[in-house]
């Protein structure tokens, strides 16, 4: 009986986020989405959500790939029936990436509220996440290193324009390589903004509890429960020094005082040794300007991930020293 009624109340709340996302969407004339689909079309474009058609799965729920009647691609987010917290999170990334636009950031095409659970219908993004590039064991060619570089500039862009350029700004909160796809070209789409929150004009920081992935999570903002853009700042950081290593950010296979990477490179680049643990696959054979510039990363991936977030950079200014940091290798990829 006990379960029973918690189920009930579960579904109430849950058709109570779904009816709050009906209202968004008329109150804001459907909140600038390309569309609002059908529960019918979402079931044709995945044939009813067919195992065949699954990309990935989480906390968050399930994410197929669909086809639309005029030949596009999309991948289609469904929520876990249910689960409050997914349905909240995916009611959450509407009301986000309705009010972003950059070519670095992930699109949101459209949203169908029409089945038993919210579903998001997101462009197709082809390549993969990051991290399947990194640890993907064969399924991908190695990212050489001028990609690497690009692919942290794309990301530095992504998050500043949220942090910067969106009114109010943008904390994405669980910035992370397996939140990072990329496309034919391998050009990055941050995605997945089912944790992230609106800031406050002219107020430094949220307060809220503290959400993330382990391994990412800045320390700064779990002791004291203030979200800031340097939240996502340390992020970034751990994600850098995925790209330096190809290291996971979390391996309980190091030796147990290694198991955090951000600890393990510190340690690292205190003791002057950066280039021990840098990846073999990029640093084997890199001209000594392209070593130069690993070392270059690294250093900046280390100021991001500083303990306080007064001592961390802000992205515009991650983004803009990458930029520096790829125009100084330009001419050895000259013909």
């Amino acid at each position: 009986i006990i379960s029973k009624r918690n189920r009930r109340v579960a579904g109430n709340q849950s058709w109570a986020n779904v009816r709050n996302l009906n209202r968004y969407l008329l109150s804001t004339n459907n909140a600038g989405l390309d569309r609002i689909f059908s529960g019918k079309e979402i079931v044709k474009a995945t044939n009813n959500f067919a195992k065949s058609n699954l990309l990935g799965y989480g906390g968050f729920g399930e994410v197929f790939r669909g086809n639309l009647d005029d030949g596009t691609t999309v991948a289609v987010k469904r929520a876990k029936l249910g689960n409050e917290k997914s349905i909240y999170q995916i009611v959450n990334e509407v009301r986000i990436l309705c009010q972003v636009s950059h070519t670095n950031l992930v699109k949101l095409i459209g949203c169908c509220i029409e089945l038993d659970i919210p579903i998001l219908v997101y462009e197709f993004v082809p390549n993969g996440t990051l991290y399947e590039h990194i640890y993907g064991g064969g399924s991908y060619d190695p990212l050489p290193w001028r990609r690497r570089l690009m692919i942290a500039h794309q990301t530095a862009q992504g998050l500043d324009y949220l942090h910067s350029s969106a009114t109010p700004p943008i904390y994405h909160r669980d910035v992370k390589s397996s939140n990072i796809l990329l496309d034919e070209n391998l050009d990055v789409k941050v995605a997945d903004f089912g944790l992230s929150r609106l800031g406050v004009s002219d107020v430094s920081h949220v307060t809220t509890c503290a959400q993330g992935t382990l391994g990412y999570l800045d320390p700064d903002y779990y002791l004291n429960f203030q979200l800031t853009d340097k939240s996502d700042v340390y992020s970034f950081g751990v994600v850098l020094f995925e790209l330096l290593t190809s290291k996971k950010p979390i391996d309980f296979n190091r030796d147990e005082e290694d198991v955090n990477l951000v600890v393990f490179v510190r340690k690292r680049l205190e003791e002057g040794r950066l280039r021990d643990v840098i990846d073999q696959v990029i640093g084997k054979e890199a001209t000594e300007m392209e070593m130069e510039s690993m070392m270059a990363l690294g250093f900046l991936a280390e100021r991001c991930v500083k303990e306080t977030r007064q001592s961390r950079p802000t992205m515009k200014a991650a983004a803009n020293e990458i930029e520096s940091i790829l125009h100084g290798i330009a001419y050895d990829y000259e013909p």
